[in-house]
């Protein structure tokens, strides 16, 4: 009898799935654990192996295509066999997408569109404004414009010559409205407006679906420190000058965290509705940002590595990240998540909270500062880091705790070195 193929669900958050790329076609011959096809979740693309044997007999979506978790992917059975009352069983059964109520919409204008596939970006361009005019000429019997001061003001401040204008105001005056709707211009002809609209991607859509609900249903509130980086740096310097071995802040910044939550063991915490989960174990989240959003890889057991393996999982991580090749055991079961903007220069930032996660870390750029040591005023290093809390789990004093001891190890990065090796 022939075997009903439902799309898989891939991850956790999964809700629909993409099928990138089809390995086999209908007639072709199916063995078990052959990859039937390359599936587009909401955090990577993954092979599907197939679980039966058979004749692929009948496809039920199409390349580029989406459908929910449990909709038809496929059929296997024996060659000739009749799967028409399948078919029409197993779409009936599958999960329907949501469909709002259509909306009473305006008359659209008219817009010229440059036609191209589902997935790849689609360009539209609007006509040039028009202006009905009331009226043939702005010039007076004397020669001079008639126009508004405003309009003269306007016309001046964007540059436009009024001789290019037909007023529509008393008498053919220029006013405020001709200045507005010139779609006139001095380089090239008449000005349009144009946009650019892209299909959202699986990750996108989980990206907008989690934060939102991270948002709006857990109360953030937020807490700010300044860590004085100078040893981290002289730290750093010396790890590579001496041992060969490169680390980056980042990795420090794993590994001091790690740290802390062990000390802090109620920030390494989890709101799960009518019970609240406090983790021994601490799994660091590192936000990685890919072309489609972000992608959170979990360093497990961070507070057991040293430095160098905690550098060689996060970079083997973002290069899986950005091939789409990271597997669910690779996202899972954070306890604690880091985002770190300060490679690209932010100072200063806060992060929504990933969920199941009661706190997230930002972590900022180290800038050079005047600060007071010794009571004189010297040069020096330091970051900026904030962390948001989940106020169902965690309160202000008990983010702050965790945020002294943090700042302590990146301080004083001997600390986390006498505690390991490198």
């Amino acid at each position: 009898m022939a075997e009903v193929v439902k799309m898989p669900k891939l991850s956790d958050t999964m809700t629909e799935g993409v099928v990138a790329n089809w390995n086999k076609k209908v007639g072709d011959v199916v063995k078990k654990g052959d990859v039937l096809a390359e599936i587009e979740t909401d955090k990577a693309t993954m092979d599907y192996e197939s679980d039966y044997a058979g004749v692929l007999l009948h496809i039920g979506i199409e390349k580029g295509k989406a459908a929910p978790v449990n909709g038809l992917l496929c059929i296997i059975g024996k060659e000739g066999e009749d799967i028409k009352a399948l078919i029409a069983e197993a779409n009936d059964a599958a999960p329907k997408k949501e469909e709002k109520p259509a909306e009473k919409k305006e008359e659209a204008k008219p817009v010229a569109v440059e036609t191209k596939t589902a997935a790849e970006p689609v360009k539209v361009t609007a006509q040039p404004a028009t202006v009905k005019h009331t009226t043939t000429s702005s010039v007076t019997a004397n020669g001079r414009l008639k126009a508004s001061p405003l309009a003269k003001k306007l016309a001046e401040d964007k540059g436009l010559s009024l001789n290019l204008l037909k007023g529509t105001g008393e008498g053919g005056r220029i006013v405020k409205r001709d200045i507005d709707n010139f779609a006139g211009g001095f380089f090239g002809g008449p000005q349009v407006e144009s946009f650019t609209e892209v299909t959202v991607s699986q990750m996108r859509k989980t990206i907008a679906r989690r934060l939102a609900e991270s948002k709006f249903s857990a109360p953030h509130f937020y807490l700010t420190i300044d860590i004085d980086m100078d040893r981290a740096i002289d730290v750093r310097k010396s790890i590579t000058d001496s041992l060969g071995v490169k680390v980056s802040f980042n990795d420090m910044v794993i590994k001091a965290s790690a740290m802390a939550l062990k000390e802090n063991p109620n920030v390494n915490s989890a709101w799960l509705g009518d019970r609240i989960r406090y983790n021994d174990h601490v799994h660091v989240g590192v936000a990685v940002a890919v072309e489609d959003g972000l992608l959170v890889p979990v360093v497990r057991f961070a507070d057991t590595k040293t430095l160098s393996q905690i550098s060689g999982e996060v970079k083997e991580y973002a290069a899986k990240a950005k091939d789409k090749k990271l597997q669910p055991q690779d996202w899972e079961g954070n306890t604690f998540t880091i985002s770190n903007l300060g490679m690209f220069g932010i100072e200063e930032f806060t992060a929504i909270i990933n969920p199941p996660d009661s706190c997230i870390m930002a972590i900022g750029a180290i800038r050079q500062v005047p600060v007071v040591k010794n009571g004189a005023v010297v040069p020096g290093n330091q970051m900026k880091v904030t962390l948001s809390c989940d106020h169902r789990v965690v309160d202000g004093a008990t983010g702050a705790k965790f945020l002294q001891t943090f700042k302590n190890l990146m301080e004083n990065p001997v600390i986390m070195l006498g505690r390991m090796s490198i």
